[in-house]
């Protein structure tokens, strides 16, 4: 089956093709590798609704919910699109902002550029890690300028291959989302920054509705992607509340992105789909539970799992009995707890002879039985 230019097989086969891309990225002071905490990440985006100190106010909001790094957007309107009214410049495609054009969308919603340099020493102040979605060439060297610890590649931006060649070569992390990319986009992608000399790449699974609709986000493409490209994955999720960022740590995600704001009812282009920060903790709260919940695959007991064991099922007398009696399912029987034979010498036992006089309670054992004797 081709895919693009490129053939199925030879998708699968990526990471094969090389030694497969790093399985320890550093960003800032975090590492992130298949056993280090999930870095979870505030997406600022809009919801600053032009407000410097509402934008200072989010990053501490982050903060204080429990993220490592707040990620935000570094574009302005001209440099993401055209000023046009044309057809294809209207957003008609069903989404919050239908009804106005690409352009007039990214006037009210873009960051100041600035503001980007003391938002990035406001986050590292409060010990945040704090990086940005680079949309051209511009944005790339002016962000490179603040000294930032890597890239972020937007959905819509997986197709910019120059771009993406031009990030890669910086030798910082590449993030890159995968909200509207076909299989042939990503192997694309992921070679360029290979050939870039950048192994240090995080794919993200991400379905680019906003809302996404929990049927529409697909998290077991996580593992595959893994396995396929052979490199760390994670999640950049627009679903409502926390159970999918929840389930995709189960299945792998080292990487958590989330839309952040201070509250959903003060509006801008972005807030409907955003959390709130008590949302976002109650997020971040939950994914540290499931990892420490997944723990590792093992069969040994716990020393609590020992000591409970003992409250397990084992064969007991059930009745008072005398010496020659015979063994039945009334004087012989399953119970807790684990003080007596195992249950799997139940049938073994029946037919066979007290060696003694024994009393109801007592803990079924070899020494009661009479081999001496045959059944009747």
């Amino acid at each position: 089956m081709i895919i693009g230019a490129f053939r199925k097989s030879d998708i699968g086969n990526f990471n094969r093709k090389g030694v497969g891309m790093n399985k320890e990225i550093r960003i800032g002071r975090h590492v992130i590798t298949k056993d280090s905490p999930t870095f979870i990440v505030a997406e600022m985006s809009a919801n600053h609704n032009m407000d410097f100190g509402r934008a200072v106010a989010i990053l501490q909001a982050a903060k204080d919910a429990g993220a490592d790094a707040v990620k935000i957007q570094t574009y302005t309107a001209d440099t993401i699109t055209l000023d046009s009214d044309a057809p294809c410049f209207q957003i008609t495609q069903g989404t919050l902002w239908d009804g106005i054009t690409l352009h007039k969308l990214y006037q009210t919603a873009y960051t100041p550029w600035e503001w980007q340099g003391k938002l990035k020493e406001a986050a590292e102040d409060m010990g945040l890690e704090f990086f940005s979605s680079p949309f051209d060439f511009s944005s790339v060297d002016f962000l490179e300028e603040l000294h930032v610890p890597a890239y972020k590649v937007a959905s819509f931006e997986i197709t910019d291959i120059p771009l993406i060649r031009k990030i890669a070569g910086l030798g910082k992390p590449v993030i890159m989302a995968t909200g509207v990319a076909r299989l042939s986009d990503i192997e694309l992608a992921m070679r360029t920054c290979r050939e870039a000399g950048n192994e240090d790449v995080i794919l993200l699974k991400c379905t680019s509705a906003y809302p996404t609709p929990y049927r529409d986000v697909n998290l077991r493409t996580i593992p595959s992607m893994g396995e396929t490209f052979d490199c760390i994955t994670g999640l950049s999720d627009h679903t409502m509340g926390g159970a999918v960022a929840g389930a995709a740590v189960a299945l792998g995600a080292k990487m958590v992105e989330k839309h952040l704001t201070l509250r959903r009812a003060d509006g801008g282009p972005d807030s409907a789909f955003s959390m709130e920060p008590e949302e976002f903790k109650e997020m971040v709260d939950q994914i540290r539970i499931i990892e420490q919940s997944l723990g590792r695959v093992t069969y040994d007991l716990t020393p609590g799992q020992t000591r409970e064991r003992e409250h397990s099922r084992s064969l007991f007398i059930a009745q008072d009995m005398k010496a020659g009696e015979l063994f039945t399912p009334e004087n012989v029987r399953s119970i807790r707890p684990a003080n007596g034979l195992h249950t799997m010498y139940y049938e073994e036992l029946l037919g066979k002879r007290a060696a003694a006089d024994v009393k109801k309670g007592t803990p079924m054992s070899w020494d009661l039985v009479d081999f001496g004797k045959n059944r009747e």
